[in-house]
């Protein structure tokens, strides 16, 4: 088994390193903000790098979207600056339903836009009362004689004031189906959520009956749970992939310290505890990177089929990035607790992963549920 990278993810690889670098002046400022920062949108869609997250049909990269690729840039951004890996994250999680079952009148009007950065998107799946628990979310549409009526209010919701349009997981009768709902629709308003402690761009959505066209729905009604299924088999793993950049991104502050800080009368990276430390810190990176860049392919063969995969690599991959931060922080001694630090806004960062996208508890339950469907099969 080949475990290279092609030559064409090795060219995206460094296109999202040259990104970065031009990004990290502004990263720390950026990173304090919970609003788009303009200049890094701009640097975003410069780049390019957005084409992955749209088809080729519609002016992206390839005929279908790639979960490594989409996994290596994460791995860059994220090691840089949260507020970028999030920018570029969110067009493709708030299209792809879009992209899996839209109409072809709805995939030209907003594809090409979310690939231009023109149109920011977001997916409104939880609500005040429902997180893990999707199936008790109770934003409904009510059939109109011009198309439906929308109400309920959405929590938690990234990109939110900030999004063009948002793609609504709605209660519809006894089923659940996935509407588009344009950011300028009358009845829709966003407010602020509470600061968390690694800001981002975050709001609450409400729906006071608005009024949608019939041709809102995005493919069949009553499907939309193997729509959010889909899209979370495809981008759950690029949070994992996320994680890898910034447990790296940790590794190499807690490197550069421990090379040029003397104590003993030898360079911290050369005591034995320190050793035993960066030592675990770069297995366990590598170890999760492997994981990742695995679910990644299996994600591009069904995405679908393949949750479970995703689950696993989010889930370990998380979990290994919070102590690998920590452990970090502790090898750097009281410069690992300095305010204003990039290792600070890490340790920030990192923590909210195991919450978003799957908390790691819930991700447990279905990667247990998978294990002893496949183990006790006849």
């Amino acid at each position: 088994m080949n475990f290279d990278l092609s030559s064409e993810h090795y060219e995206i690889q460094q296109e999202a390193k040259n990104l970065a670098s031009k990004i990290e002046p502004l990263a720390a400022q950026a990173d304090e903000l919970s609003v788009v920062h303009p200049t890094l949108k701009e640097m975003l869609r410069e780049s390019g790098l957005v084409d992955l997250m749209v088809t080729t049909k519609y002016g992206g990269r390839t005929e279908q979207l790639d979960p490594l690729s989409i996994c290596l840039v994460r791995e860059v951004l994220a090691g840089t600056s949260c507020q970028l890996d999030s920018l570029f994250a969110m067009q493709g999680i708030g299209s792809f339903a879009i992209t899996k079952k839209g109409s072809i009148n709805q995939c030209e009007k907003w594809l090409p836009n979310v690939r231009s950065l023109d149109s920011l998107a977001a997916l409104a799946l939880t609500e005040p009362d429902a997180g893990s628990d999707l199936k008790s979310i109770i934003t409904e549409i009510h059939e109109t004689n011009s198309g439906f009526l929308l109400s309920g209010a959405k929590s938690w919701i990234s990109n939110a004031g900030a999004a063009s349009f948002y793609l609504v997981f709605v209660r519809d009768g006894g089923r659940f189906t996935m509407v588009i709902v344009p950011a300028e629709s009358k009845g829709l308003r966003v407010t602020p959520c509470p600061e968390i402690i690694s800001p981002h761009v975050l709001g609450e959505v409400t729906f006071d009956d608005v009024n949608l066209p019939a041709d809102c729905i995005i493919g069949e009604r009553g499907a939309a749970l193997d729509l959010v299924l889909a899209t979370l088999g495809t981008f759950r793993v690029s949070v994992a992939g996320a994680a890898v950049g910034l447990a790296d991104a940790a590794l190499q502050e807690a490197i550069m310290h421990t090379s040029q800080r003397k104590q003993f009368g030898r360079p911290l990276a050369k005591l034995g505890a320190v050793e035993q430390m960066l030592a675990d810190c770069w297995t366990e990176i590598e170890m999760i990177r492997l994981l990742t860049y695995r679910a990644a392919q299996y994600a591009a063969i069904d995405p679908l089929e393949s949750v479970h995969h995703s689950s696993m690599a989010k889930l370990a991959a998380t979990e290994a990035a919070s102590k690998i931060v920590d452990r970090c922080s502790q090898v750097m001694g009281r410069f690992g607790l300095a305010r204003g630090t990039k290792m600070e806004r890490l340790y920030r960062q990192a923590r909210p992963m195991r919450i978003y996208e799957g908390a790691s508890e819930v991700l447990r339950v279905g990667i247990t549920r998978k294990l002893i469907e496949e183990r006790t099969k006849n």
